[in-house]
């Protein structure tokens, strides 16, 4: 009975070597998986939605495969408030091999805007924090996270309402005249309409209009509103309301004093 209690003594002591030399070289292996994010782009998907690719390259030099390899990204703005998130994964990635994988979310546009008009009219920055796991030889669990920034042009940079011109018409009736600008740094271009309502300083509706917008992306764009007014509803001072309608998003009203 020696013999054979010996041997398994031996054999316990050669696995718990080799676990341990396993061990050893698969953390000292992680230092062999290199992990690379491109540019994070974005893009308006054909349903209309935002989406947000980010590339990732790994490269595996170390002894062993890897497994189980995912990718968590949370989108916030600058306040900390979560856009968007998703999580994508690459099954195995073999010794020696390089993988190039890309991590895309999407963002539902109209509601992104009507939650904080800052998106419209305002350039920014939203934060991105990405988790990656893995599993070094398929069985050990790492994870590490990064945080990186992606610069937002706002489509309606410096949306401004000119004074009103007015011009007779006829004895009960003015045409006004009200000059548009704006900077469209999206990285879209913007088509749609442009309703706009005029109310006096009475909060009476003095005239409306609707016009076109065509604007190329990181382009000026400048142009006009008219509205044909009863004189009895002229007041020197009052406000308008905006909508914008296009086929990515819908946001109003934007409420603009004048006089």
């Amino acid at each position: 009975m020696q013999i054979p209690i010996r041997m398994i003594g031996i054999a316990t002591t050669i696995f718990w070597i080799f676990l341990i030399i396993f061990a050893i070289t698969a953390v000292y292996s992680i230092k062999d998986v290199n992990f690379e994010f491109g540019e994070p782009q974005m893009n308006i998907a054909e349903d209309g939605e935002m989406v947000f690719s980010l590339p990732i390259n790994i490269t595996n030099r170390s002894f062993y495969n890897i497994g189980f390899f995912n990718v968590t990204t949370k989108v916030s703005d600058e306040n900390g408030h979560v856009i968007a998130e998703g999580s994508s994964s690459v099954p195995f990635v073999k010794s020696g091999e390089k993988v190039t994988a890309t991590h895309n979310m999407t963002v539902n546009f109209s509601d992104l805007m009507q939650n904080n008009q800052n998106y419209l009219f305002n350039d920014t920055e939203l934060k991105i924090f990405t988790t990656l796991g893995m599993g070094v030889a398929e069985v050990i669990p790492v994870q590490a996270s990064t945080n990186m920034s992606v610069p937002w042009g706002a489509p309606f940079y410096n949306f401004l309402l000119g004074t009103p011109e007015r011009v007779a018409f006829n004895s009960t009736h003015a045409m006004v005249t009200v000059p548009v600008s704006f900077e469209n740094h999206a990285f879209f271009d913007i088509t749609g309409t442009m309703q706009v309502q005029m109310y006096n300083d009475a909060d009476l509706l003095a005239g409306e209009s609707q016009i076109a917008i065509d604007a190329l992306h990181y382009s000026f764009y400048n142009g006009y509103v008219e509205f044909y007014v009863p004189i009895a509803r002229l007041t020197r001072t009052g406000h308008f309301e905006v909508y914008f309608l296009t086929p990515l998003f819908s946001y109003g009203p934007l409420v603009i004093p004048y006089g």
